[in-house]
């Protein structure tokens, strides 16, 4: 007779040895499953966990059997996520600059717990997190939940919002006021995560940093907004917003050297209208928003591309080459 104080949960004591130390490159043997189970406190009779194994079989757990000599050999080759899934995942949280190197962490670990012991090692790059520039808001990742809940249930959220001194300490903006936003949307840019909302004050469309918002509360208010929302395409929105940094959209007519063509199907979609010239050049119209870090953007592509129109655009560049041009002359 089977005796064990844990045999009522030798099924799933049977599912996580399999899945923990097996995949697709290692397998285990009847006896080493036995020992793993009497480990747990279950004790097992090689019928029973023939019996067991077919049952997780039935149940859709995709366990392979083979012989090598006398022994038996069981793994499980098919998983929930794939290990080239969950590295893609592992990257992922590792780059995102609004989790916490802490939370990070956090995640990662259980992401490796999707995996066999022997893959997890290929998981096991926490140290690239510390060396990232992560956020400090821990909240971010009950914001994140807040808002989401706030979209599902149409109310409006308040909040605190912050931006980083010269003492490296958060200083709140508006004084500390609360912001009265109808969230519409979260939009992941830039390593970043923003919140698309409509300013219920100033009556527009804006974007917040998730990472920057404190004290983030869901109101009885319904949304307001929709109807501008629905006019955003954002699907272009982050192609037009460069740095996240808002501002009145307008047609923007570029000169680009052909050798940057490739930057330009990155920037602005393959869908991009490209006219040939025969000085190997190419032009285009893009509509952004000219904030200075488009300008900055025009001149990091070094000469390469030129602004041909609308006129209030190419002064503006002029003036912002004038500025720096008296920064160091």
């Amino acid at each position: 007779m089977e005796r064990g104080k844990n045999q009522r949960l030798k099924l799933f004591y049977l599912y996580d040895i399999l899945m923990s130390k097996t995949d697709e490159e290692h397998a285990i043997t009847m006896p080493q499953i036995i020992n793993e189970l009497e480990a747990r406190d279950v004790s097992a009779e090689r019928k029973a966990v023939y019996s067991d194994l077919q049952a997780l079989e039935d149940y859709g757990v995709d366990i392979i059997k083979y012989q090598e000599g006398r022994n038996f050999y069981y793994k499980v080759v098919s998983r929930t996520f794939e290990l080239p899934e969950l590295k893609l995942l592992v990257d992922s949280v590792q780059c995102a600059k609004f989790i916490t190197a802490k939370k990070s962490n956090e995640l990662i670990a259980k992401l490796e717990g999707l995996a066999s012991v022997h893959d997890a090692k290929y998981l096991q790059r926490q140290v690239l997190v510390s060396q990232r520039n992560k956020t400090d808001n821990e909240k971010i990742y009950y914001n994140v939940d807040r808002i989401h809940n706030a979209i599902n249930s149409n109310s409006v959220i308040t909040f605190k919002y912050f931006q980083w001194n010269t003492k490296k300490e958060m200083a709140l903006k508006h004084d500390g006021a609360l912001y009265e936003v109808s969230p519409w949307a979260l939009l992941w840019d830039d390593e970043n995560y923003y919140l698309i909302g409509y300013d219920n004050i100033t009556k527009l469309i804006k974007h917040y940093r998730v990472d920057k918002m404190l004290d983030i509360t869901v109101t009885d208010t319904k949304r307001l907004g929709k109807d501008q929302f629905e006019k955003i395409d954002i699907a272009n929105y982050t192609k037009s917003v460069f740095g996240m940094f808002g501002g009145e959209e307008c047609n923007v007519r570029l000169q680009c050297d052909n050798s940057i063509v490739g930057v330009m199907i990155d920037r602005f979609g393959r869908d991009l209208m490209i006219i040939p010239k025969e000085d190997d050049t190419f032009v285009i119209n893009v509509n952004v928003v000219p904030s200075e870090q488009f300008f900055g953007w025009i001149m990091s592509l070094g000469g390469k591309v030129k602004i041909l129109g609308p006129d209030f655009i190419v002064q503006n560049m002029q003036n912002t080459i004038k500025y720096l041009y008296n920064q160091y002359f």
